[in-house]
């Protein structure tokens, strides 16, 4: 029967409660919505679904389903029960796989189905399971780490076809109990019933050089290795006694070379190397990690001080991009030179520039000019005038949803395989800021699932009172393994920067979670606003006042005078207690910016808590006296005109605005847009300039955008479960539409859409692993349509490769030309 046929009939079956839980899981099966109970399975079974639903199961459910694939066969109904998986999973009672299995089951992962024939006593009820049919396409070619056959390695590498007869009859006449072949697949038979008892190879390996066992354990958790030289000629006649274990091995065929850098376990010997079972680490409960702890109030100060910091540092370098904004690469992304400035300017090291800058382009504190090509402060940012705490929460909620991951600036560009002649040729060079590469579509769950596991990890702990654990990379990694093995390889790549990130936040303290990264894990930001706001100190609003022209920060001071006080002096040193150093320099940079003496010194009385020093008086009036003798401007281009009086009609038209005009001579104006794009202009108010330019210049309109940055960012957690709505009417078109089941019989596959789909695919792939006869209806280009009889070899890109027996050819056919395929009655090539 087919699979998916049978898994619509066991939903149809199901209770509105059950349905509910299952769409509770597997969003994406109700997205968009299916019009009845075939679809539903055949969405349920398509590849996408189930591998989502397999990234969320933990190890002890992934241990259940791979074994139960392994020992099942769909192709001849060939189920197992509870008690047939526990034999093959060591530590494992038949109650806890058959939990495991009734909520595979609930997921749609698997399904009930009959007992082999003769296998149940009378009286005796067991439930017996299957998967789902693309299973082998998700879990891949080595389930549960375990390699392929013998008989499939035979069919699918011909160099090891050709050497397995003599390999086997090597091994015959050195006296190992292996029955004698004639052919490739009669040798790879004898090989796998000879490797398939634990105690005939450990007795082939008790003559094995010394250092082979320790070469079998790396093959214990995946079946493939990499090996120098792998199809070389070993030969068990030929071996002496200084024999090295990976030449021992080849010879008897215990390992299968692939290539010339790769070998296989193949599946016997990698299960008789455990004993005869599939899994020999079975566990219910998480492993739980050895960890360090701290003092809740080291915590916190260390948490309060990142924040403290960091925000202060972005402030600074908001107030270094809008005096001279970042100019970006062609390539995308800031130099190394700009990095270096920046880095040098904030008195940190590149690295952590690198992550401020993200940090701040990320939440929109910084956006990309497109007319400039150049990282500019939005106009009236709206961050800047928020409270501490207020600015913090913008940080980390634009953090929470970014797909951005900023601790992979700075890391070595690597060139996977299959990528694009340009992403090959930056290997080798690193990761610029703001660049493409540091884009990760997955690292918004990545990031939240992270703090999940911090704060498990913390619950769990039960840390007395005033301690805090203290958590690594390694301890979130091994329980992610645990929870979620399939993303164990995205958490293994980006845990690390993530904690980094979080610490600079100050969602980390002292290498432990603190009470703002547990409130932000549980997705409550009032709370953590809350805590903030009682603990993080307040700015300050005064400096104190040197005699050696300096200003010394005695704390965090406030964004407004902190930004005043950069504008007129020199930062130096790091942390909170910034020293502000004044200069001629310094003092003309803030004349420039368009202040007097006065409003300096008065702003100077006014934040001082002592008296300004006269050094720093007479530094302010002396510069201020000097300054303005020659002023110096911008002007793009400029407009002559004898009639003095339309000049002076000109200056005072307020459609020309936005040119900046500025009279500098009775009959000569100024103005700060181009020659071209002042002369549309004026075109437009009725006059006919003419354009002097020795190399006149396509008219380019400045173009405004609005500024992203003034729209504060609220960060929400994926969803994880579908609207209670919308799952009451998914359920009233499923019911309503009950999609009844053809029963027992496969019968032809037809319909429309993704079912009709799903169901010609798995019967294609059934006929293509047995080798079977299938008639298809397949229309022309003209739309006529052909009924015919072939054998389906491979399908693929949405092409089937076919063998016609009558006409002994071989075709490519388009899988969306074919409108029936019907599995033709035990018929075989």
């Amino acid at each position: 029967m087919s699979l998916i046929r049978a898994l619509s009939k066991e939903l149809e079956a199901r209770s509105d409660d059950s349905l509910r839980a299952l769409f509770a899981a597997r969003p994406d099966l109700m997205s968009p919505s299916v019009p009845d109970f075939p679809a539903l399975a055949a969405r349920a079974s398509a590849r996408v679904s189930v591998q989502r639903a397999l990234e969320r199961l933990n190890r002890p459910q992934m241990q259940v389903l791979e074994t139960l694939y392994l020992c099942t066969n769909p192709d001849t109904e060939h189920s197992a029960s509870a008690a047939g998986v526990r034999k093959l999973i060591a530590g494992s009672t038949v109650a806890a796989v058959e939990r495991i299995l009734a909520s595979l089951q609930e997921l749609a992962l698997v399904h009930r189905a009959e007992p082999p024939h003769g296998t149940v006593a009378p009286g005796h009820r067991q439930r017996y399971y299957l998967p789902v049919g693309c299973l082998k396409d998700v879990v891949g070619i080595y389930p549960a780490g375990l390699g392929r056959s013998y008989t499939e390695l035979v069919r699918l590498q011909p160099a090891f076809a050709q050497r397995a007869v003599q390999l086997v009859a090597e091994l015959h006449r050195s006296g190992i109990a292996i029955q004698e072949a004639t052919t490739p697949m009669e040798a790879a038979l004898a090989l796998q019933h000879w490797t398939s008892s634990p105690e005939a190879l450990n007795q082939a390996l008790a003559g094995a050089p010394e250092r082979t066992t320790a070469l079998l354990a790396k093959f214990r958790n995946w079946a493939m290795g990499a090996v120098p030289q792998a199809q070389r000629k070993a030969s068990v006649a030929h071996q002496g006694a200084d024999v090295g274990p990976v030449d021992w091995l080849l010879a008897r065929g215990l390992l299968v070379p692939l290539d010339a850098a790769h070998v296989e376990l193949p599946h016997s010997v990698g299960l008789s190397l455990r004993g005869g079972a599939i899994i020999n680490d079975f566990t219910l409960s998480p492993p739980v990690p050895e960890l360090g702890s701290t003092t809740a109030a080291l915590r916190r100060n260390a948490a309060l001080g990142a924040i403290a910091e960091t925000l202060r540092l972005v402030g600074e370098l908001l107030h270094v991009v809008r005096e001279q904004p970042l100019a970006t690469l062609r390539s995308g992304g800031v130099g190394v030179r700009e990095m270096k400035r920046l880095a040098e300017t904030l008195r940190i090291d590149q690295h952590r520039a690198g992550l401020l800058l993200e940090l701040s382009a990320l939440s929109g504190l910084l956006r990309l000019d497109v007319d400039s090509s150049s990282w500019v402060q939005p106009p009236q940012l709206e961050w800047l005038v928020l409270t501490r705490q207020e600015q913090w929460l913008w940080l980390v909620n634009a953090w929470l949803a970014s797909e951005r991951v900023p601790s992979l600036v700075g890391q070595p560009v690597t060139g996977p395989a299959g990528a694009s002649a340009a992403h090959r040729a930056l290997a080798g060079t690193t990761v610029n800021a703001l660049s493409a590469e540091a884009q990760r579509p997955d690292a918004p769950v990545v990031r939240k699932r992270i703090l999940e596991i911090l704060n498990e990890l913390t619950r769990e702990a039960g840390a007395a009172d005033g301690t805090a654990p203290v958590l690594d990379a390694a301890a979130v990694l091994q329980r992610a393994e645990w929870a979620q093995p399939r993303m164990a390889r995205r958490f293994s790549s980006l845990i690390k920067g993530v904690l980094a990130e979080a610490e600079l936040l100050g969602l980390i303290g002292s290498g432990a979670l603190s009470q703002l990264g547990s409130a932000i894990a549980d997705d409550n930001p009032e709370e953590a606003l809350s805590i903030l706001g009682e603990h993080l100190p307040a700015a300050l609003n005064h400096v104190l006042l040197q005699a050696d022209l300096t200003a010394v920060a005695p704390g965090y001071l406030a964004p407004e005078l902190s930004e005043k006080l950069q504008l007129m002096a020199d930062a130096e040193g790091q942390g909170p207690a910034t020293i502000y150093r004044f200069s001629t320099n310094s003092i003309r940079r803030a004349l420039d910016a368009g202040h007097d003496a006065s409003s300096l010194l008065g702003f100077l009385r006014e934040h001082s808590a002592t008296a300004v020093p006269q050094p720093l008086e007479y530094l302010v009036e002396d510069t201020a006296t000097r300054h303005g003798r020659l002023r110096v401007g911008t002007a793009a281009s400029f407009i002559q005109s004898d009639d003095e009086a339309a000049v002076l009609e000109l200056a005072a038209e307020t459609r020309a605005a936005g040119l900046g005009l500025a009279r500098i001579a009775p009959t000569v104006l100024i103005s700060t847009a181009p020659p071209r794009e002042t002369a549309q202009v004026l075109r437009g108010l009725g006059l006919s300039p003419s354009v002097e330019e020795s190399q006149p210049t396509v008219v380019r309109l400045r173009r405004t955008t609005s500024a992203p940055g003034s729209a504060r960012p609220v960060y929400t957690a994926p969803r994880t479960a579908p609207a209670e709505d919308d799952v009451e009417a998914q359920l009233t078109v499923l019911r309503n539409g009950r999609g009844a089941t053809n029963g027992s019989h496969p019968g032809p596959v037809s319909g429309s859409g993704e079912t009709a789909t799903q169901l010609g695919l798995e019967t294609l792939q059934r006929a293509i692993r047995l080798k079977q006869l299938v008639s298809m209806s397949v229309v022309d280009n003209q739309g006529n349509s052909s009924l015919e009889t072939v054998v389906p070899l491979s399908v693929g890109g949405g092409r089937v490769r076919v063998f016609d027996p009558a006409k002994e050819t071989e075709r490519v056919l388009s899988i969306h030309r074919i409108i029936d395929i019907e599995a033709a009655e035990d018929l075989r090539q």
